[in-house]
């Protein structure tokens, strides 16, 4: 390359040509060989060893959109499922900054001091640009993430949080095959993703924080309705009295709405995950609940119709998903939405003829 600072009038100032580019791909690369994939059997009599990588690879299946690793999924799901359902599934939402990563740090090191495993399945935001995703939780969760007992995997939401939760759903059935009788869920804290997660857990913890003028905004029926336990983070130093005013507050909400279909009661605590206060008494509360719902039959019968509402889950994904992978259906989008954006055809004329043409496609 030619460099005009290098011709005679610039006397006195010199540009080096520079060193060759080096290869962007690592050329030792090659003698690394990616371990082939275990068949199906295999990988499900290594989970139910407890073998963690082969749980790993088995997730990073669920999660794969190829359909040749959905179909080994699929299979290892299956096989998986007789050895599942015997955990605690706990959901854990709250507002961004709320402290969740920090709680479930100390909430799953007190779980494990009693013994047992523990899994916590991060679902993580990602951007709606890229679909990219941070998946910081491991890193925010610094005691949990070195811990033998302890397996944390985050998900990128990728702006699906439906198929996300769908996912996670299906993982929860392999943890528990592998023996972690304790799950852990947290939300991404904002928009729809808490009813999905709502819809897999066996207790749904809300965590709010006191002094941040959010808590009318907290007093609303949607996740007030889906929390089984409320607890006020940060409850240290100058902030324990606004906590105890939150608490107070949450306290007389609570009694203005119905009773819920379990019939306990959702109690509010107040805690500081960072200095680790009032963490044995929100798990005792934790440990009433699953008590109570135990004794009242309430607990299987949550179980069943999750089952039967991610059955119906999985055949709208699956129609969904037929609809727009359908070749027909993709040429036929792409005229009616030419139709559409000239003004030649309503949107909702346009919809009807695109199902009337796939379900009469179909008879």
């Amino acid at each position: 390359m030619e460099h005009p600072e290098n011709d005679a009038q610039y006397t006195g100032l010199t540009v080096n040509s520079g060193v060759a580019q080096p290869p962007s791909v690592n050329p030792y690369l090659k003698k690394f060989k990616r371990k082939p994939l275990p068949s199906p059997a295999e990988m499900v009599e290594r989970i139910l060893k407890g073998d963690v990588t082969t749980l790993s690879r088995a997730v990073t299946l669920v999660e794969s959109i190829n359909p040749d690793h959905q179909t080994v999924a699929q299979e290892v799901i299956e096989k998986c499922l007789p050895y599942s359902g015997n955990s605690r599934r706990i959901g854990i939402t709250g507002v961004p900054g709320a402290g969740k990563s920090t709680s479930i740090d100390v909430f799953g090191l007190h779980v494990l001091k009693k013994g047992g495993k523990l899994a916590v399945l991060a679902i993580d935001p990602s951007s709606e640009r890229t679909k990219g995703s941070i998946l910081g939780d491991k890193t925010r969760m610094e005691k949990l993430s070195i811990h033998p007992d302890a397996f944390i995997r985050p998900s990128p939401s990728a702006g699906s949080l439906g198929g996300v939760a769908r996912k996670t759903r299906e993982t929860i059935v392999l943890c528990e095959a592998a023996g972690f009788n304790n799950i852990f869920v947290e939300t991404v804290g904002v928009g729809q993703s808490e009813t999905a997660v709502h819809s897999m857990v066996d207790f749904f913890l809300l965590i709010q924080l006191a002094g941040t003028g959010d808590e009318l905004q907290g007093i609303k029926r949607g996740i007030m309705e889906m929390a089984d336990g409320i607890v006020i983070n940060k409850a240290d130093g100058d902030n324990i009295d606004r906590a105890r005013l939150a608490q107070a507050q949450f306290r007389s909400a609570l009694h203005l709405f119905p009773p819920t279909t379990s019939g306990w009661m959702p109690e509010v605590l107040t805690y500081s995950g960072y200095y680790e206060l009032g963490i044995e008494e929100v798990w005792a509360m934790i440990d009433r609940y699953f008590d109570f719902v135990m004794s009242n039959g309430y607990f299987e019968h949550k179980r069943r119709q999750q089952a039967r509402y991610w059955m119906f889950e999985s055949i709208d994904n699956q129609l969904r998903s037929n609809f727009y992978n359908n070749p027909e259906i993709k040429v036929l989008l792409e005229n009616l939405e030419n139709e559409v954006l000239s003004n030649r055809l309503s949107s909702f004329i346009a919809a009807k003829n695109a199902l009337d043409f796939y379900y009469g496609e179909k008879k």
